[in-house]
């Protein structure tokens, strides 16, 4: 870890797309899990969001191990949970390569993947064997593009569009082998997709998923480019349905002001350069909910400074990816020592006393 800024440049000369599955590689060769009961592992950090005991609130967010290979080996870098997706009922190539960019001027990274993955059994087949240790796994699941792109019951009893029912198949298959399950509607990567986010189908698509009956928590990940009201409608829908949990957000479509030549590509935008927007809707989500249900803070999270921001601003728990592309798989061991140095500053005798308390 402590040799990543000397191999950064010769990673970065890699295509981006190689450069992680090689990464992924590097960590399959990794045994055992790295855990150790001292700090950054102090009990000021340890929390519980929808009844489940996170040891730090520092999560990896789903993107990175879409496959659930090497959730284990995440957990032994320092993070709290892993979030292992997205995952769709049936195996899919995604979106056409080049699909994944590194903007390094600006710290961000620019995304079309669209959902590539093995499909929901491959998943299955390696969480069921996971050695579990300290630290939570939990599952984003997603729609085919196929589904989504086919109307309303074609082919269905239960009346509902395949692409709500991609949703309740994933909840239904992952939740045995899951500590949570998230339902990803927010990212711009599949046609349609952030369609679900509308008042009428957000409903459906939540009342729907209620009905399987899971034990495991759901939380729903958001996008940030929302309209006037749009929190209030969606927190009040999520805790309606019984929603566990809300990760605010998933990538931008906006485009800040950015120095790459790789800006005119077209996906969702992550990294550095979404830390305002993220923030502000983080924020505008905290006044919908006034605390009724946890909130999950994401995007352009890269220090301990970034993720207490995150807390304060109604966050319960934090998630980053792109940073550690930049600085290093040690980030999240870094971050979890800056916050429990920065809890013992200010005051404050554990993680969950921070949360919200931004003047």
């Amino acid at each position: 870890m402590a040799l990543y800024p000397f191999l950064r440049p010769l990673v970065f000369r890699i295509d981006a797309e190689k450069a992680h599955r090689a990464t992924i590689a590097a960590l399959k060769l990794r045994t055992g899990t790295g855990f150790t009961p001292e700090p950054p592992w102090t009990p000021t950090l340890r929390t519980e969001v929808a009844g489940l005991d996170f040891w730090n609130p520092i999560g990896l967010a789903a993107g990175f191990d879409k496959d659930a290979e090497v959730p284990e080996q995440m957990l032994g870098l320092g993070f709290g949970f892993v979030e292992v997706g997205t995952v769709t009922p049936r195996p899919q190539e995604g979106n056409p390569k080049p699909r994944l960019f590194r903007l390094a001027e600006d710290e961000a990274v620019i995304n079309r993947m669209g959902f590539n993955n093995a499909g929901q059994e491959a998943a299955l087949g390696r969480l069921r064997k996971r050695y579990r240790t300290a630290g939570l796994v939990g599952v984003n699941v997603g729609a085919n593009k196929s589904s989504m792109a086919t109307g309303r019951g074609v082919g269905r009893q239960d009346g509902l569009s395949d692409g709500i029912a991609d949703y309740v198949a994933g909840v239904r298959a992952m939740s045995p082998v899951a500590d949570y399950v998230t339902i990803n509607i927010s990212s711009p990567n599949t046609p349609g997709l952030r369609g679900l986010q509308d008042e009428g189908a957000l409903e459906e698509l939540l009342a729907a998923v209620r009905g399987v009956g899971t034990d495991k928590p759901v939380f729903l990940k958001v996008a940030p480019d929302l309209g006037e009201g749009d929190p209030e409608r969606i927190v009040r829908a999520a805790i309606d349905h019984g929603v566990a949990a809300i990760i605010v957000s998933n990538t931008t479509v906006s485009r800040p002001q950015l120095k790459s030549r790789f800006v005119g590509e077209a996906g969702g935008l992550s990294g550095r350069p979404l830390k305002p927007l993220a923030l502000d809707a983080l924020r505008r989500f905290r006044r919908a909910s006034g605390g009724d249900i946890p909130l999950i803070g994401v995007g352009g999270i890269a220090s301990a400074d970034d993720a207490w921001e995150r807390i304060r601003a109604g966050a319960s728990l934090i998630q980053l990816y792109s940073a550690m592309v930049y600085t290093g798989p040690g980030i999240a061991r870094r971050i979890a020592r800056g916050l429990a140095d920065r809890l013992k500053r200010e005051g404050f005798a554990n993680i969950a006393d921070a949360v919200g308390t931004e003047a």
